[in-house]
């Protein structure tokens, strides 16, 4: 036995290759089967392979006026490049229709087939043997066997010559239709979507193999025309009269090359497939009668009354077995050709197919990034001063007695026979160390001279002890700073997916009744709609795409479709993005969102210390998405381009962090934990953020060591102020979040210590800084920072003493341009529930 071919798996015996395993379940599988379901059983397991097989006998048989043969190598070429598994019983099959032909096609098309084995045997020896090749070598066996047919004629003529010739190059192409036409029906293409060339070349390969039945008749019926019409019954009834009149023209257009007395049926064919495609909206009766209609009115004008009686007859056994074949048949044809409920069907099926696996594989990486927090954040134990743990006790304990006790005359007295009073000793002596690092030997208690003899060296030895101990608590405390850091960034992280994933679930579903709805409503108003995609109907989520059709000068999207989904689902929608996708179709597709409710306008004025140019303070006004504006204040230590590089950096990473989908805390532990970690200097920075949901209103404030904020809400002014500590200093950083319901025509003034400390500590600045706002009578957010901006620098003899920056944000009702519009006849749309 070779031992490549052995494969050993653990519980399993030995297989060699595979295949015996393989007949071995098979053999298995056949014997638990009754003696009625074994053939049944083995024609569904080789259907495929029955299918290719009778194929290639017809077309092997196949003929082209008579004397030209090209179906047969190029069809078996095919087989042999992507079903290798299926060459032997194909190529059998081909040889015998070959003999059912005339003379020459009886040796011809096996030396064909011969010499192409040939070639592509060679090219494998050379590891040559690529499908891209097959038609060049279709087209050389073809000519140079036909040219030996010449050759060995009794003359050669021009006529033989050319006819050989367009022999080969039919092959040629023939061979690449096939490659396109042959994935397709054995189901090997994994793709639905199948460009126009490929539905085209697969009906060049059904026509051609009903080439191979002409002649055949039952009862005086013609095989070729029964399959011919009951191929177009099928395809009429999928793709409606466009796609059904086209198989009707290709198929009669290859019959007539066979058997130029049916020239007639082309046109037949093609007038039967338009109708027939025309009464598709009838299913199956609305096709057939279709079909019956046409084949009938065009048969009286080419045919005498007996070819009309047996025309009908054949169409009406074409509609028989149309009539009996299966839905599932129609619906796996359906799938492939565009346009088709069945097609789009399909797409939908797969997207959400990929969703879901997406989703899921989201949620999966989102466990695994929660389970390294979790383990990051398994710390061994709780660190404590020295002097309080047993370990480091014992540690000292022993770098003492290895020092200067070891020399010690009184050893075996201090710690065999007085341990407890030794122990103590060094305990209270560590623990004044601790006090004092700096203690000197006169420095302590005169009854410790008493207890040991050589107290300067124990002091030395236990001072150094405690700076290494100083020096590894602090390495230890940095990495435990940094794990925890680790682990709420992996948190972070972790939150982040799991919301992606619920995101993409909520996506999966389909609304396939609400797309309908809002078609039946744009094309009432006679708008061109190409497409519509709801992505999500949640409230204050809204997302819609529409691909319309695209008129320069006329902005249908903002004035009519807009408003018309404004009512439709009952709340604001507003044209998001639009693109030009096809600009050659004049198609653009149009991104549909809920419009806010409020918007907010904003106003910035800013000083720097001393008049200089850059200031320690930054700002931000930004919107971080689904509907969250943020207005953002940051005061970095000291002044000047080191405190500007400090606030900007707190704002940059915190505002990348929301607009993420971080938790507010959790973002803001993560900025504190990077200052602290980036660098060994004290370094912090303040952070004031008002988080504004311009749906509701409703605004939640981060205040981390800032200066209170206030509210200006007609002549009421409402201060907003939170006690911690700015980021940078401690780990453990205490996050205030404070939720308020600001209203339409609410003030909000944020500002920086520059402004707030300006009137000394002798006066109630909560109250000095009130009656400055409510003395500024403007309602522009941008007047009101530069009037109170004035205001300080004036009170304080125009004289900055350090930066000061002060935003406003102004809170007003978003008030669509355009009314919404009603069509009568269309209710609210129901909207489908929220995944959770």
């Amino acid at each position: 036995m070779d031992k490549r071919n052995l494969v050993m798996f653990p519980g399993t015996e030995a297989v060699k290759g595979g295949a015996g395993s393989i007949r071995a379940r098979v053999t298995e599988r056949l014997g638990q089967l009754s003696f009625l379901q074994r053939p049944i059983h083995f024609l569904a397991a080789k259907k495929w392979m029955i299918l290719l097989t009778f194929m290639g006998f017809l077309l092997g048989r196949a003929m082209i006026l008579g004397e030209l043969s090209p179906f047969a190598v190029a069809y078996f070429a095919v087989i042999a490049f992507m079903r290798r598994d299926y060459l032997l019983p194909v190529g059998v099959a081909i040889v015998a229709g070959s003999l059912f032909a005339s003379f020459p096609v009886a040796w011809m098309v096996p030396a064909e087939i011969l010499i192409f084995y040939f070639m592509m045997r060679g090219l494998e020896t050379y590891e040559r043997a690529e499908l891209s090749y097959a038609p060049l070598m279709v087209f050389v066996s073809t000519f140079f066997v036909n040219l030996f047919s010449v050759l060995i004629g009794p003359s050669i003529t021009w006529y033989s010559m050319m006819m050989l010739t367009l022999n080969a190059v039919l092959s040629f192409v023939l061979t690449l239709v096939f490659i396109q036409a042959i994935p397709v029906l054995t189901l090997r293409k994994k793709s639905y979507v199948l460009r126009n060339e490929e539905i085209l070349c697969i009906i060049i390969l059904l026509a051609s193999v009903m080439t191979g039945a002409v002649g055949w008749t039952v009862q005086s019926l013609s095989v070729e025309h029964v399959l011919s019409r009951y191929l177009i019954l099928l395809f009429a009834l999928v793709g409606g009269a466009p796609l059904g009149a086209s198989v009707g023209v290709v198929t009669g257009l290859i019959l007539s090359l066979a058997n130029i007395s049916a020239f007639s049926q082309m046109s037949l064919l093609a007038f039967s497939g338009m109708l027939a495609g025309m009464l598709k909206e009838g299913k199956k009766g609305g096709v057939s009668l279709g079909m019956l209609l046409g084949a009938t009115i065009l048969s009286i004008y080419f045919s005498n009354p007996g070819e009309v009686m047996i025309s009908t007859w054949e169409t009406c056994a074409a509609i028989v077995l149309f009539l009996i074949t299966p839905k599932s048949v129609m619906q796996a044809i359906g799938k492939y050709v565009p346009g088709t409920q069945d097609h789009t069907r399909s797409q939908h099926e797969y997207a959400k197919r990929v969703r879901d696996l997406t989703a899921d594989r989201v949620t999966q990486f989102s466990k695994v990034f929660r389970q390294l927090s979790q383990s990051f954040g398994q710390t061994s134990g709780v660190m404590q001063p020295p002097g309080r743990q047993t370990e480091e006790m014992n540690h000292f304990m022993n770098a003492v007695a290895e020092g200067s006790c070891a020399t010690c005359y009184k050893r075996n007295q201090c710690w065999d026979m007085k341990f407890y009073q030794t122990y103590k000793y060094m305990t209270d002596m560590m623990t004044s160390i601790e006090e004092n690092p700096e203690l000197e030997a006169k420095d302590l208690p005169p009854e410790w001279s008493r207890i040991c003899a050589k107290k300067e060296e124990v002091l030395g030895i236990l001072k150094q002890q405690y700076h290494l101990y100083q020096h590894d608590m602090q390495w230890k405390r940095q990495i435990y700073d940094s794990r925890h850091l680790v682990a709420e960034q992996l948190s972070g992280v972790s939150q982040v997916m799991e919301d992606l994933a619920r995101e993409i679930k909520r996506e999966s579903q389909t609304m396939h009744i609400q797309e309908e709805q809002i078609r039946e409503a744009l094309q009432q108003l006679g708008l061109s709609i190409q497409g519509i995609d709801i992505i999500s109907l949640d409230s204050g989520q809204v997302e819609i795409e529409i691909i319309h059709a695209y008129t320069r000068g006329y902005d249908e999207c903002r004035k009519i479709i807009g408003p018309l989904l404004s009512d439709i689902i009952g709340e604001h929608i507003a044209v998001m993005e639009e693109t030009l996708t096809h600009p050659r179709d004049g198609l653009a597709t149009v991104r549909f969102g809920s419009a806010k409710t409020f918007e907010i306008m904003t106003g910035v004025a800013a000083a720097a210390k001393g008049g200089d140019i850059l200031s320690g303070d930054s700002f931000s006004t930004v919107e971080l998405g689904n509907g969250t504006f943020a207005v953002a204040l940051s005061d970095g230590m000291g002044n000047g381009e080191r405190a500007r590089l400090e606030s900007s950096s707190a704002l940059n990473i915190l505002e990348q962090l929301l607009q993420s989908g971080m938790d507010e805390k959790l973002a803001i532990k993560s900025v504190n934990s990077i200052l602290m970690l980036r660098s060994p200097d004290e370094i912090y920075a303040t952070v004031d953020m008002a988080l504004i949901d311009q749906y509701t209103a409703q605004t939640t404030f981060m205040k981390i060591g800032s200066t209170p904020s206030f509210i200006k809400r007609g002549s009421d002014v409402i201060p907003v102020s939170a006690s911690n500590l700015p980021i940078g200093i401690i780990q453990d950083i205490e996050v205030d979040l404070v939720s308020l319901q600001l209203q339409a025509g609410d003030v909000l003034i944020m500002m920086t210590d520059g402004i707030y400390d300006a009137p000394g500590y002798a006066v109630n600045k909560e109250l000095w800084m009130k009656r400055l706002i409510q003395e500024v009578s403007s309602e522009d957010p941008q007047e009101i920072a530069d009037c109170l901006l004035e205001k300080v620098i004036r009170y304080q003899q125009n004289q900055i003493h350090d930066d000061m920056t002060v935003v406003v944000g102004r809170v007003d009702h978003f008030h669509p341009e355009w009314s919404n519009v009603h069509v009568p006849g269309f209710a609210r749309m129901e909207r489908p529930r929220t995944v959770s």
